[in-house]
Formats: structure tokens, sequence, C-alpha cells
């Protein structure tokens, strides 16, 4: 039997479409919400979850804490604004873990405002997400967090179904966020004693936008394609600005 974790955050706009896609699969699931303001506990309510309340420690902590709160061993990891297709759901229900230090990886499909993306960024994208909590658990990075094993893993990638992602709703949304994971990576970097030096700062953003627009074609996207591929290049540009600002005058200078 899978647990399933979602961390939550006003999530109102998106965590019912999580939910409802995820029935059936674990009567165990775990929402570990830092502070919502909006109905997203309320949602949650409505549905056969477990809910904690709790302060926001980061990415890999947060999530932690409802993993360590679980009823089984056997960790499903979910975002709240990813969705379970139905070939998924089906996989999940069948899947019959054994082996403590099997890892899951699977597929996932990400949309910007409902428009799927097959190319740039976030095109061939997978991800890792069930794992066993005895030999598993997320690192204590505040953004971009990883998983962390006690003993070698053995990694198997599901090829039936996919993660639907469904990660921008609206522009504005989007910008308050990359600016967010920008100043967040930057305090990452600087608390691993990392600088930032003319290649990082105009090289980097620049060989992000044609690697992901050009030679991952990003293009055969549209608009949508282009402004994903500029979006990513500027948030590379904006976490070496951040880390430069740390570097000058601390950690808390932005």
């Amino acid at each position: 039997m899978l647990s399933i974790v979602i961390i939550t955050k006003n999530e109102a706009h998106i965590i019912g479409n999580t939910l409802q896609s995820i029935q059936g699969i674990s009567d165990d699931i775990i929402i570990v919400d830092s502070g919502s303001t909006d109905d997203t506990i309320a949602i949650c309510k409505k549905f056969n979850t477990r809910i904690i309340e709790t302060s926001w420690d980061g990415y890999g902590p947060t999530k932690n804490k409802g993993i360590a709160a679980a009823k089984y061993d056997w960790i499903f990891s979910l975002d709240a604004d990813e969705a379970v297709d139905e070939e998924l759901h089906q996989t999940l229900l069948q899947l019959k873990p054994v082996e403590v230090n099997t890892v899951y990886r699977l597929r996932r499909r990400s949309f910007f405002c409902n428009k799927l993306i097959r190319y740039g960024v976030w095109g061939d994208d997978k991800t890792t997400r069930i794992f066993n909590r005895n030999n598993a658990s997320w690192d204590d990075a505040a953004v971009h967090e990883n998983i962390i094993y006690n003993k070698p893993e053995n990694l198997i990638e599901l090829r039936s179904g996919c993660l639907l992602h469904y990660t921008v709703h609206n522009l504005t949304d989007y910008s308050t966020k990359t600016i967010s994971y920008a100043r967040l990576n930057a305090k990452k970097y600087y608390q691993q004693g990392k600088k930032a030096g003319f290649i990082k700062l105009y090289l980097s953003p620049t060989f992000s936008f044609l690697q992901y627009y050009v030679f991952k074609l990003g293009f055969l996207d549209g608009w949508e394609g282009f402004l994903i591929c500029k979006t990513n290049a500027w948030y590379t540009f904006m976490k070496y600005v951040f880390l430069r600002e740390m570097n000058k005058k601390g950690e808390n200078a932005v």
C-alpha cells in the first residue's frame, strides 16, 4: 500500500483536481499545509485526507513531516498542482513494490494555462516520486529538493501513464513564482559558498535560452514555448544577480 503526501499553501484553485485524480489509489492521503488562507483546507476536508497544519520549513523538510506521519512505508510524493492520468492511476493500483531500496520514476507532462507543452524546458520530463521511507527521504534543501538514500537505490521507470503538471494558471503567478524560486536558489548557492561571476551572470542565461528554445525545440510550442524559455533564462540571470548581492551584503540582502 502507498501513502500519498502532498504539501500545500493556498492551492484552492487546483487541489480539488489533484485529489479527485488519486481517489481509490490509497486510503492514506496526507496534506501538509503551511498556512493556507484560502479554501485549501476546506476542500481537502471534502476528500478522505489527513491534514497536518504546520510552519513552512522549506520544501524538503516540509515534505518529510508528511512522510513521518504516513500510515505506510511506501510513499508517493505528489505536488499540489499535479494530477494522475487514468493510465497511471491503473498502474499505481496494480503496483506492488517489494524491495526496500526500489524507487519509481514517473513521466510528467506539463501544462501552461491548460496548453500541453511538449518541448523545451518542460519536455521529456521525468521525476522520482515513489520510494520506501526506510531507505529514502528528502534532503533539507529549501528549493529544488532531492531524495537521499540510505543504501543504493534500484531505479524503475514506470512507462504507463503520466503525472499531469498544471504548473502555470496565469502570467502573474508565473512571474511571481519565478522570482521566488530564483531568490530561494540563490540563497541555497550562497550557503554552499558559490559565487556569481561574469560567465554565470551573462553567459549562463544566454546558453539556457539557446539550449531549450533552439536545440530542444521549444519554438515548436509557439509563443508559450518562447515565453517559457525566455522566462527560464530570466530565472537563471536573476538567480545569479541575487547570489551576487548576497556575496556582497550577506544572505538577507535580497
